[in-house]
């Protein structure tokens, strides 16, 4: 008599379709910053003079990148938000070239 497959395969097999799913991430052709974001990070990269309204706009945009300022201890300050700095500024090179300026 043949034992049935256990329940591991399945699982296995299970957990590394997720994996793979999980790690496709969004469609490329989303787009990741807003034109109000797009408008205010070049603002603030041409040295305009910083606004709240500018400074909500790179926070949100830093969020979006990951990175979460509301940790009472972050171990990985501020290699988290270098991070997110630098994933913000991916997006903002392939999205926002089209952004008038402010």
């Amino acid at each position: 008599m043949k034992k049935p497959p256990g329940k591991w395969p399945m699982l296995t097999a299970l957990a590394l379709w997720l994996a793979g799913c999980a790690a496709g991430g969004p469609p490329q052709s989303a787009t990741h910053l807003s034109p109000m974001q797009c408008q205010d990070l070049a603002a603030l990269r041409n040295n305009a003079p910083p606004t709240a309204e500018r400074n909500r706009s790179e926070l949100a945009a830093l969020r979006k990148a990951g990175y979460d300022p509301s940790r009472w201890f972050d171990p990985y300050y501020p290699e988290d938000l270098q991070a997110a700095q630098r994933q913000v500024d991916r997006w903002f090179q392939a999205e926002c070239q089209q952004a008038p300026p402010p």
